[in-house]
Parts: C-alpha cells; sequence; structure tokens
C-alpha cells in the first residue's frame, strides 16, 4: 500500500510538474506578445480588428532606398485646415495627371459637413462653407476655369486671390490662407497622354499662359500646327516641334516662370534658364500642402486625408489601363522622349522619392501612435480588472474623493 501511494504521489508530481512547465510556457507566449504583438503584421494589437481604412492602404516598403534628404519638416504635412474660417484649397490641375478624376472626388466624394452641391447638367459644383455662402475649394469643377484654361502655378499665384475678392468681398475684412496641390505623373505615361489627346483634336488655345502681366507674343510661343487643331498627328510629329508645351510641362506649370523671362527664351542662356526652372519647381512642389502622384492612387488618398483632416467617401481606384498605356513604342522612341523631358524626368524622381517619405514616415507615425494607444488601453483594462479584488479587501470604504459627504450620508 506504502509503495502504491508513493507510485500515486510521485505520478501526482510529474503532473503537476508538466502543468506547471505548459502554464509558465503560455504566460511567457503572453509576456512576449504583449511587448512584440504590437510591431507584428499577425492582427491589430490587444486583439481588436484593425479600422477599416487602415486595409485600404498599402505597407510601406521597408526595402525602399531613400535617393533625397528631406528634413523631418518636409516630410510632416499635418494641416490645420479651417474650412469655416478663411482657408482656401487651390487645385493646379496638371494636364494628363489624372486632374479631372481627382478634381471630380474633391466635389463629390469627401464626406462634409455640408457636401458640394453638384447638379446633373452642370459642369461647376458649389462648394460653400458650413458657415456662411463663400467657396472653400478653387478648382475645375468649383470655380471652373477663372484664371484660364489650365492655368500654372505663375498664373495661379498672382490670379486666386483676385479671382475670390471678386467673388466673395465681404471676405475682405480678414486675409486668406491658400493650400496649393497638384498631382503629377510619370512623365512618358503624360507625353504620351497628351500626344493621344491632341491626336483627338484637343488643343487648350484658350490657355492665356499669363506671365509678367502679358501673355506671350506669337514669336515667343508659335504653334505647332496650321489650322483649328492638330488632329490626326503622328507622334513623330508632335516630337518634333521645338515649341511644344508638351516638353517638360510639368516643371513648367510648376515653376516660377518670371524668374527666367517667361517665355522670352533668349532672356537668360537655355542651360541655365533648365536649372531654373528645375529648382523653382522642386521648390514650389515641396512648398505645397499636397501633391499626389497618379501611379499610387491609394498613398495619394492616405496623404490627402492625413494632411486636410478630410475622408473621402469611396476609396481611391487604381486603373492601369490608360491611353497611353496602349500606345506601344519602341525603346528609341522612348529614350526620344525622355530626353524631350529630361526636367520632367528629374522632378519626377525627386517628387517620387518625397512622396514615398512622406507616406512612410506618416505610416510610422500612426502605427506608433496606435501602439501607444493600445498599451494604454490595456493597462486600463487591467486596473479595473483589479479594482473588485481591492474592494473586496476593504468591503467597508466606498471609493469615492468625497469621504466627508459619504459619512454624512450614513449619519
Amino acid at each position: 500500500m506504502r509503495r502504491r501511494r508513493a507510485g500515486g504521489r510521485t505520478m501526482v508530481e510529474r503532473a503537476s510538474k508538466f502543468v506547471l512547465v505548459v502554464a509558465g510556457s503560455v504566460c511567457f507566449m503572453l509576456i512576449l506578445y504583449q511587448y512584440a504583438g504590437p510591431g507584428l503584421s499577425l492582427g491589430a494589437p490587444g486583439g481588436r480588428a484593425p479600422p477599416d481604412d487602415l486595409d485600404l492602404f498599402p505597407t510601406p516598403d521597408p526595402h525602399y532606398e531613400k535617393k533625397y534628404y528631406f528634413p523631418v519638416r518636409e516630410l510632416e504635412r499635418s494641416l490645420r485646415f479651417d474650412m469655416k474660417g478663411d482657408d482656401v484649397i487651390v487645385f493646379l490641375h496638371i494636364q494628363k495627371t489624372g486632374g479631372t478624376t481627382f478634381g471630380r472626388h474633391l466635389v463629390q466624394n469627401v464626406r462634409l459637413e455640408v457636401p458640394c452641391d453638384c447638379r446633373p447638367g452642370q459642369k461647376k459644383c458649389t462648394c460653400y462653407r458650413p458657415n456662411r455662402r463663400e467657396t472653400w475649394l478653387f478648382s475645375r469643377f468649383s470655380t471652373g476655369w477663372s484664371c484660364g484654361l489650365h492655368a500654372d502655378w505663375t498664373e495661379l499665384t498672382n490670379c486666386v486671390p483676385g479671382v475670390l475678392d471678386r467673388r466673395d468681398p465681404a471676405a475682405l475684412r480678414t486675409p486668406r490662407k491658400f493650400y496649393y496641390i497638384t498631382l503629377l505623373r510619370d512623365p512618358v505615361s503624360r507625353y504620351l497622354s497628351e500626344w493621344r489627346h491632341v491626336q483627338r483634336g484637343a488643343t487648350w488655345k484658350t490657355s492665356l499662359h499669363m506671365c509678367d502681366g502679358r501673355t506671350p507674343t506669337p514669336e515667343e510661343l508659335p504653334p505647332c500646327y496650321e489650322g483649328t487643331d492638330w488632329s490626326g498627328c503622328t507622334l513623330q510629329e508632335f516630337m518634333d516641334c521645338p515649341y511644344n508645351l508638351a516638353n517638360n510641362r510639368q516643371v513648367r506649370m510648376l515653376a516660377d516662370l518670371s524668374l527666367v523671362g517667361c517665355y522670352n527664351l533668349s532672356f537668360i542662356p537655355e542651360g541655365k534658364r533648365a536649372q531654373l526652372l528645375l529648382e523653382s519647381a522642386k521648390k514650389n512642389l515641396r512648398g505645397m500642402a499636397f501633391f499626389g502622384l497618379t501611379e499610387f492612387q491609394r498613398k495619394t488618398q492616405y496623404l490627402f486625408e492625413r494632411t486636410f483632416n478630410l475622408k473621402f467617401i469611396r476609396p481611391f481606384m487604381q486603373y492601369n489601363s490608360t491611353r497611353a498605356g496602349g500606345v506601344e513604342v519602341d525603346e528609341d522612341t522612348i529614350r526620344r522622349i525622355e530626353e524631350l523631358n529630361d526636367l520632367d524626368m528629374q522632378l519626377y524622381d525627386y517628387a517620387k522619392d518625397l512622396f514615398q517619405q512622406r507616406y512612410q514616415y506618416k505610416r510610422q507615425l500612426e502605427r506608433r501612435e496606435q501602439r501607444l494607444r493600445s498599451r494604454e488601453e490595456r493597462l486600463l483594462h487591467r486596473a479595473k480588472e483589479a479594482l473588485p479584488r481591492e474592494d473586496a479587501e476593504e468591503p467597508g470604504r466606498v471609493p469615492t474623493e468625497d469621504y466627508m459627504s459619504h459619512i454624512i450620508e450614513k449619519w
């Protein structure tokens, strides 16, 4: 009997040790997960489902190699856009960058306290502030081409304040704050898309090209074609015109043209002119409140929402099948287009790096804040779980700040 009892006691001790080992392992894994889990991609911190909007946006590439150095102030883009105040978003719409789709997002797809009034059959929408009949958006689909068809940076910065003063004279009492935004696109794709558009009959003849208070003379900006339009032109003809404004269009439309004598090509040497235009375009792009890239629709949506603290109702869609995508060109032609758009190629390379760094910075900052919130919530949850045990130890004590009032109530 003693041997049996000793043997049974040994089995119980072994089983107890096994249970302790298993329980210890589970506890260790739980503790490890609490510290490492928020950084893993296995699930949301604290076992909660991630917010719906985070699922829409791609994870930043951890292997992305930065080409340019940008200080933190260039990466931070969290503006206090006051729609009820005097702030205005100004959209600089460069041809064939997806600006029409983005412009429609601004008037039809932003979740607003007072949505834009877009009526069937009308080209423009009315986008008033929630507290008064005054526009907060300067764009094609809200104010029309008030500064000229596809007005550039030089035109908009000199034109927008006056146009809005005439539209809303009551706002003259306080100065407005303008937030310029734009979209950029891969230069080769954009160039091919513009050629196809011109081939179908587009001209943009009504563009003003105002600079230093005047429009360019016919000698400064000769036409590339005779007649009403350039429909049916071949790609070779399109590339051969030395006055074609499609060449380096994105740099020209973002630069301060006053620095180079506007459209007077004899004002300064060609090499110096090109360098001044490129540096001016980079500076103005950095100074803009926001810019997006056509090739990264979801990231563009994410950065706009975080910059202006505005939310879109429906997510952006990435359409890779465009008119430019259907054009078959050989390598020699692509190299020729890149040469014609050398400044645009340099600007896009710079803009793409800044865009990716801003996206990575914002996502990392957001995830860090999310981890901190999750840890605080876990600590708060544990503190609440501990409260009943403390109450049980001191049943006569009521957890209240006003202890004297509790005594008076007992009397």
